[in-house]
């Protein structure tokens, strides 16, 4: 465990990122996009096709969003790009065929994460803020078998500043008494803290570049970081006493 900030005090809630946080997500993309580099290999090589999909996505995610269909709809657009036109009907077929093997591939929790989540739950109300397409983030949580855990569930299509203000203020919660788990420093820590609230990042062994953090950004926050989501429980209890129901939730 790497920590630098030593936070404490109560908390109202203890909310959760899904994806890499709570089960693997990353490995579905990196095969998905394996095999599209091999369906256009004799198109261009692998680092031009890595490249130039990876800036359709990031041109596209404003409009299609993050999750499969999003990425989907940018392998299709690069594909149409890079052949010059010249793909086949048989070869965007093949890119269909593995956004529905994405889509209902297994869920594979991390270690650690049931017993987390059940534990915890004893202790805290529970909230998931996951971001993504709604229909596939529902369904992949429904899959896991740990929705019956979180007395929230918030779907977002984006994770900023203004999105966990919009939450905490929707359900009442001050953001001192808010604390959020997840893979991300850009969109798991980073919004939370400048709020006012509380985070603590589990890495993940891959990143997409996109959720690449300048010096500056960390700079301006001490973050708390531990290994894996096991070491959370007693992380909570030694820095924190839970909130006791009928206590009042704001504070001034």
């Amino acid at each position: 465990m790497r920590k630098t900030a030593t936070p404490t005090g109560v908390l109202e809630i203890v909310a959760f990122d899904a994806d890499d946080t709570l089960w693997h997500h990353d490995p579905l993309f990196a095969a998905a996009q394996d095999r599209f580099k091999r369906l256009l290999a004799s198109y261009h090589d692998e680092a031009e096709i890595e490249r130039r999909l990876y800036e359709t996505e990031a041109r596209n995610l404003e409009q299609f969003g993050y999750g499969v269909k999003g990425f989907t709809l940018s392998m299709i657009e690069t594909a149409i790009e890079l052949t010059e036109g010249r793909i086949t009907g048989r070869e965007v077929q093949e890119i269909i065929r593995s956004a529905r093997e994405m889509l209902n591939a297994p869920i594979h929790l991390l270690d650690g994460v049931r017993e987390t989540i059940a534990s915890l739950s004893n202790v805290y109300r529970l909230m998931l803020i996951t971001k993504g397409d709604l229909l596939e983030q529902e369904a992949k949580l429904t899959r896991s078998g740990l929705s019956d855990y979180f007395s929230v569930i918030e779907i977002v299509s984006h994770k900023e500043q203004k999105t966990y203000e919009a939450i905490t203020q929707r359900h009442a919660i001050a953001p001192a008494r808010f604390l959020m788990v997840g893979n991300s420093i850009k969109y798991d820590v980073l919004p939370v803290l400048a709020m006012g609230g509380r985070a603590v990042h589990i890495p993940y062994h891959t990143n997409w570049p996109h959720e690449a953090v300048s010096e500056e950004a960390l700079r301006q926050h001490a973050l708390t970081e531990l290994e894996q989501i096991s070491l959370l429980p007693a992380f909570l209890n030694t820095h924190f006493t839970p909130f006791v129901q009928g206590a009042p939730s704001f504070e001034p």
